[in-house]
């Protein structure tokens, strides 16, 4: 059923900060259960249900408001015309954008730099101590997060999305816009190949002293101290990249091989020695993947329709991550009309892969390719889809005015595409990420504004809570990337959810240390706070098991961790201390993305680029800590 728009739930919280501006001072934090407010708390105007609207993360008062005024209503009942706080990301239209990623050299991809420091002309992470992903400027189109997303096409794409409003984000950068309906099914497409004997191998360095994990020479395993993890292996880039470097996808732990895709293959590596097991060759390059494969171990993979500039991201590759083995192929059929510049976000769900963007919606069998459905086009219409153990659908809705945004979100059958519920968000609300499928806890945003707000449905679609965040400030690391028209829902770190608590890190950086705090799903007020080690920063990862499993950051005196975090809080225990030998090279891989599986943390660059082709042959891409 469909949630009427004054069922929505009230209050909303700030923003996370500007990384092109620095953040604020942090404010002090509040005791769990306390009123989330930085000052003394005003008086709140009543939500739609009776309860008062919370004030904001980080911006709670509008601009100008005094202490003791009332509150203006929040997100889901914001007056049209009030002036909002500053948030969530700061980027104004017009504003110069940071220093792109591409012909900056020297820059993070290529060439070693201290760990914890940014390159020069590299814009500061407030976040941490690497450096965000800068921000668009001019073609080539941005990189999208690892893992999932896709990579932008230049030409017409470029033109319009230069002109398009950007949200700066450590959350996520995205513009979203509507649709027309689909146009028809594409052509036959070019075949994938699988290799068992692989193209020449990466250059494993066992950590043994005998590589060049660092300067050459140095052991990464040399300050090993007893109970440390090892350094299993350490990849170096082998593939001749186009001019502008390439985004990599992955890695995933599928049995006792890790993979990873990029520009315009997908690769398979022992776990345990780090040795190519297998490769698959795609014709075009790589342009969209799901966050995670599906329980049988397989994934299908998005690339581009041919090598030509503005390409569309329509091809489909279903491949066996544990063998290597390539399945069927498919063509997404290709959107039309102005809003058709939309590349396809892949998500899936049971035996069901989604590809979606702003002009259409498909679902099709994982065993054969075979179309499952289209999604709506009439009424609200789907542009995302989060997969996992439920399909949940971003949609944009009708609103009969070209000044007002609908949108909403909402559970639907993975067999059939239809909805089994729909929570519509007030008027220029827009979905901006899904944390957690199950429970269902969904990030959204209202740009103008400038605010950010979390909020949890039940499994009946009705409003659960709505994150009283406090004073704190918070960072979901969602790739710092840019989704332009595309936009997927998932892959963001530093967050976690279980049946009733959602867990998400306060802002880290280099040598500061954080905090988790968990949030009653039933309240959405604090229940406890779990700091990190002295000096450290803790990033969520997921659940396992009842724990929740967080990546501890590396110093430079000090190697990274993972460890485990329980239901009730307490202090982290580490289940995996990486040696200090190899703290800078486990510091230096950009945009990183991590894995964990039988007993193996692997980590791996988000991009690799260099300024000419020798550089290009050293990028650090994957290592792996093991016992």
């Amino acid at each position: 059923m469909t949630q009427p728009p004054s069922n929505q739930p009230p209050g909303g919280f700030g923003a996370p900060q500007d990384p092109a501006q620095g953040p604020n001072p942090a404010m002090p934090p509040v005791p769990p259960q306390a009123p989330p407010a930085p000052q003394t708390p005003p008086p709140a105007a009543p939500g739609p249900y009776g309860q008062p609207a919370q004030p904001g993360y980080g911006y709670p008062q509008a601009p100008g408001q005094q202490p003791g005024q009332p509150a203006a209503p929040g997100p889901y009942g914001q007056q049209p015309g009030q002036p909002a706080a500053p948030g969530p990301y700061g980027q104004q239209p017009g504003q110069p954008a940071a220093p792109g990623p591409y012909g900056q050299q020297p820059g993070p991809y290529g060439q070693q730099q201290p760990y914890g420091y940014p390159q020069q002309g590299q814009p500061q992470n407030p976040y941490g101590g690497y450096p965000t992903q800068p921000m668009y400027q001019g073609a080539p189109t941005p990189p999208p997060a690892s893992g999932g997303g896709l990579k932008g096409r230049t030409g017409l794409v470029a033109a319009v999305a230069a002109g398009a409003v950007l949200v700066a984000a450590v959350t996520t950068w995205a513009v979203v816009s509507g649709g027309d309906d689909e146009g028809p099914i594409a052509g036959p497409t070019t075949s994938a190949s699988t290799s068992a004997a692989p193209k020449p191998t990466e250059s494993v360095d066992q950590g043994d002293g005998s590589g060049d994990g660092r300067d050459g020479g140095d052991d990464l395993n040399a300050d090993r101290k007893p109970g440390d993890a090892k350094v299993g292996w350490l990849l170096k880039n082998d593939v001749d990249l186009p001019r502008n470097g390439s985004d990599v996808f992955g890695p995933w732990i599928v049995g006792d091989t890790v993979v990873k895709a990029m520009y315009k293959g997908v690769d398979g590596y022992s776990l345990s020695d780090g040795k190519r097991k297998w490769h698959v060759d795609l014709p075009f390059e790589l342009c969209a993947a799901p966050p995670q494969p599906a329980a049988d171990g397989s994934m299908v993979f998005g690339y581009a329709e041919s090598a030509k500039d503005g390409a569309k991201c329509t091809e489909l590759q279903k491949i066996d991550l544990k063998t290597g083995k390539a399945g069927w192929k498919k063509a997404v059929p290709k959107a039309t009309g102005f809003f058709a510049f939309s590349d396809n976000t892949l998500a899936i769900s049971g035996n069901t892969v989604t590809a979606a963007g702003t002009s259409s919606a498909y679902g099709f069998s994982l065993a054969d390719g075979r179309q499952l459905f289209q999604g709506a086009t009439t009424g609200c219409k789907p542009f995302a889809y989060a997969g996992g153990s439920k399909l949940i659908a971003a949609m944009d809705c009708p609103s009969g005015s070209t000044g007002k945004k609908l949108q909403a979100v909402g559970q639907v059958d993975p067999n059939t595409g239809k909805p089994r519920f729909t929570f519509q968000l007030e008027a220029n609300w827009e979905v901006d990420k899904v944390y957690s499928v199950d429970p269902l806890v969904v990030s959204a945003t209202q740009r103008e504004q400038k605010k950010w707000t979390i909020f949890a449905l039940d499994a009946n679609g009705k409003l659960r809570s709505q994150i009283q965040g406090g004073t704190d400030k918070f960072a979901p690391d969602c790739g710092g990337s840019f989704v332009i028209f595309g936009k997927n829902l998932q892959g963001c770190t530093g967050v976690a959810a279980d049946a009733n608590t959602f867990y998400m890190a306060t802002e880290g950086g280099y040598g500061k240390t954080n905090e988790v705090v968990a949030f009653d799903l039933r309240t959405g007020k604090a229940k406890w706070r779990s700091k990190a080690p002295e000096g450290r920063s803790v990033k969520p990862l997921r659940m396992e098991g009842s724990d929740v499993l967080m990546y501890v950051t590396p110093l430079y005196d000090q190697g990274g961790a993972v460890a485990t975090l329980a239901p009730t809080g307490g202090a982290p225990k580490i289940v995996l201390q990486h040696p200090v030998s190899a703290s800078d090279v486990e510091g230096s891989f950009y945009s990183a993305g991590y894995a964990y599986g039988s007993g193996t943390f692997v980590v791996a660059s988000g991009r690799v680029s260099a300024s000419n082709d020798k550089d290009e042959m050293q990028v650090k891409t994957m290592m792996a800590f093991s016992k």
